[in-house]
């Protein structure tokens, strides 16, 4: 795989999961790499695992608000001079019937998962163009294409982002600017609050984390769009 020296990545969502996972596989190949979290204490515990030195930088930002956003990516330019690859991975996942779902879990999963990679790919659009081009990678889900009960906003979110990315896509593929987005199936993370018992069969966030790096990988003239990864062997359906 070729090095990543001297490219920028800033990774949403980098403090645990699949992020801190893509995060790590990009330093491993010599990126400096930005990532940010909501939470401090989960920022703090995530610069000591990655141990990145002078090729990390930790920002503590809600991919929600746009001025955050904004700041963010200024950041980053400053301490790292651009940005070459962003990877929105940054996601809430709130799991009830819609009857029971608060209007203000409604806004959280939506303008985490949509607005906020809107947000994102809106600053990083003219500092990909100042470099040439560079990698869009959003963390979709297969929730996007098969609903399951008690998961209508999150699979709404997810949908929603595929079409965006897709749109993304066209739009500055000339500019040189590549745009994927990547469908998980069942992570061993956590993820939304919901018990983890899954870690015989789930995918492993490294699992996920090899797919982006894959894709940045890839010649200037191929652009894999849109990929999916599920477990090999999950538990059979009675």
């Amino acid at each position: 795989m070729a090095s990543l020296t001297g490219k920028t990545a800033i990774v949403t969502g980098g403090s645990r999961g699949i992020g801190l996972a893509v995060a790590q596989a990009l330093l491993q190949q010599g990126a400096a790499v930005a990532i940010t979290g909501i939470s401090q204490e989960r920022l703090d515990d995530a610069v000591k695992t990655l141990d990145g030195g002078r090729n990390l930088l930790a920002v503590r930002a809600d991919v929600r608000a746009h001025a955050e956003v904004e700041a963010l990516f200024a950041q980053v330019t400053a301490t790292f001079g651009g940005v070459d690859i962003l990877v929105n991975n940054a996601g809430v996942g709130v799991f009830k019937p819609v009857a029971e779902t608060a209007v203000d879990e409604w806004h959280r999963v939506i303008d985490t998962n949509l607005s906020g990679v809107f947000y994102c790919c809106h600053a990083a659009l003219p500092l990909l163009k100042q470099r040439g081009g560079g990698w869009i990678i959003n963390i979709s889900s297969l929730a996007s294409k098969n609903a399951f009960v008690n998961g209508a906003a999150y699979c709404a979110s997810k949908a929603a982002l595929n079409a965006f990315s897709e749109a993304l896509m066209q739009e500055v593929r000339y500019d040189g600017i590549r745009v994927a987005y990547v469908l998980p199936g069942s992570v061993n993370t956590g993820f939304g609050g919901l018990a983890n018992t899954k870690s015989e069969w789930a995918l492993a966030p490294e699992d996920v984390a090899e797919v982006v790096t894959d894709l940045i990988a890839h010649p200037a003239r191929s652009l894999p769009s849109r990929v999916e990864i599920r477990p090999a062997q999950p538990p059979r359906k009675s």
